[in-house]
Order: structure tokens, then C-alpha cells, then sequence
């Protein structure tokens, strides 16, 4: 005995609206954390290029506090490897995730993956050991915070290399967002705590001399230690999977959200933060 299952076709419409949504909430997240990254990637190479060419280095730590020491030529080697390369990952990432360079540019897909992997390592543990060797601002909390985030970066990027090199291509899609989300942390961090100020009209919940407090230290557990933005991207992969329309509804209206309060964040972050210092 068979049996014969049928689908009406108002529910074939829903799903179909449902998907629809979701796929357009991705898309305009997408959108929105492409113009905020290709500006703070502007950002870098224009504001400490020219402080590199000027030969004036004291200006790095005007935001990477303890970035440049007089003297530690070997360590100020590190830091700007770092920062250059770190222009390359804001850049070249959003790159890698639109479907029109992978379908049309596929040479030029491949390369720059191995470029981003490579370089996402290589700035992580650079990152990592400028932590641990030349301090850095916030609390002890921020630091052990940032520097899972390094291990986060440097393990997705070996499983996105091993998945991509045995042509298990849908698992190498995962690996890579994830990568692109815990990579792009430090971003996430600036652009939430320039929100914030936006919408609270100064420093609340923090001191802004140390650097300190409950605010920052929520936001470097949520964005760093436990990132929030990987959790939504596995709602997202989950809300893909299953056949359920109520919750690709929910999941898209959550990615709208997240895409708002990001949106504040790169407004606030490219006027009170990047552009000033270009």
C-alpha cells in the first residue's frame, strides 16, 4: 500500500513567503555589514597607511593602546602585519560570501578564500600574543574574552580549509560564515559600543578613562567568549532547515533587528570614530 502525500497550495505559499523573508533578511544584513566594513577597512588603510608613511607610529595608539613601543622594532613589526592584514579580512570578506563573485569569478573566489583563511590565522595569533605581551586595554574578563575569539577564528578556518579541500562544499559554507563571523569580532565590538554611546548620549555602564565596566564586559562575552552573532547565524542555518514557516518568520524578524541595531552602530562608529581620524 502507498501512500500519497499533498501539499495545498496555500501552504506551498507560505513556505514560500517564509523562505522569501528570511532570504531578504540575510540579504539586507549582508548589505548593511558590507558598507560598514569596506568603511572601517577605508578607515585602516587611511588612517594608519598615512601614519605609516609619515613615519609618525605614535599615532597607532591612538586607539591600540600599547600598538607601538619606541624601540621594539620586532613587536611594531607584528602590530602592523596585523593591521594591514586585518584591512585585507574587512575587505576581502564580505567578497567571499556574495553568490554573483562565487558563480561568475570562481578562480577569483578560490584564491581569495585561501588569502582570508590564511591571513584570519595569522592576524589571530598575532592579536593573540600582543594580548598577552604588550597588554591591552579593558579587564582581565576582555582579554581572556578576545583571546577565545582567536581560537574560534584559527579552528573554523582549519575546518573551513580541510571541508573546501575534500570538496565537501555545503560544510565548507558553514565553516565559512562561521569564520566570517568570528573573524569580523573586533568590528562587531567597535560598531556595538559606538551604538550604544549613540543611543545613551555618552558612556553608560562604563568607565571610558579604563575602559572598564559591566556594559563592556557584557559586550566582550556576547561578541567575543560567546558571540551573539554566531548564534544568530545558527538560527539561521537551523530556520533553513526546518519546515517550519513560524519560525523562519521569527528568525528573519530577529535579523532585521540585529541589521538595525548594527546599522546604528556603523553610523555612530563612522562619525564619531573612523571619519575623524582619516
Amino acid at each position: 500500500m502507498t501512500t500519497t502525500t499533498t501539499i495545498s497550495p496555500s501552504k506551498e505559499a507560505t513556505t514560500s513567503t517564509a523562505t522569501r523573508i528570511l532570504t531578504i533578511a540575510a540579504t539586507v544584513w549582508l548589505v548593511v555589514a558590507t558598507v560598514g566594513q569596506w568603511i572601517f577597512g577605508l578607515y585602516i588603510l587611511l588612517s594608519y597607511g598615512k601614519a605609516t608613511l609619515m613615519g609618525d607610529f605614535e599615532r597607532w595608539n591612538q586607539v591600540l593602546s600599547h600598538s607601538y613601543v619606541e624601540g621594539d622594532w620586532k613587536g611594531n613589526t607584528v602590530v602592523g602585519i596585523h593591521i594591514l592584514l586585518a584591512a585585507v579580512l574587512v575587505i576581502g570578506g564580505p567578497l567571499q560570501l556574495m553568490p554573483f563573485i562565487r558563480q561568475t569569478f570562481p578562480r577569483f573566489h578560490r584564491w581569495l578564500g585561501r588569502t582570508y583563511v590564511t591571513t584570519a590565522i595569522v592576524v589571530s595569533s598575532a592579536g593573540l600574543l600582543m594580548v598577552w605581551t604588550r597588554g591591552s586595554i579593558g579587564d582581565l574578563t576582555q582579554q581572556i574574552s578576545i583571546s577565545l575569539q582567536a581560537i574560534y577564528i584559527i579552528s573554523f578556518a582549519l575546518l573551513a580549509i580541510r571541508s573546501a579541500r575534500a570538496r565537501r562544499f555545503d560544510q565548507h559554507r558553514v565553516w565559512a560564515l562561521r569564520l566570517f563571523m568570528v573573524v569580523n569580532g573586533v568590528w562587531f565590538f567597535r560598531v556595538g559600543l559606538m551604538g550604544w554611546l549613540l543611543i545613551n548620549g555618552g558612556p553608560v555602564g562604563f568607565d571610558p578613562e579604563t575602559f572598564t565596566g559591566p556594559f563592556l564586559t557584557a559586550l566582550a562575552v556576547f561578541t567575543y567568549a560567546i558571540p551573539a552573532s554566531l548564534l544568530v547565524l545558527e538560527l539561521y542555518f537551523y530556520a533553513q532547515k526546518k519546515p517550519d514557516n513560524v519560525f523562519r518568520l521569527i528568525t528573519a524578524a530577529l535579523i532585521f533587528l540585529c541589521t538595525v541595531i548594527m546599522a546604528i552602530g556603523i553610523f555612530g562608529a563612522t562619525m564619531g570614530m573612523w571619519l575623524p581620524r582619516i
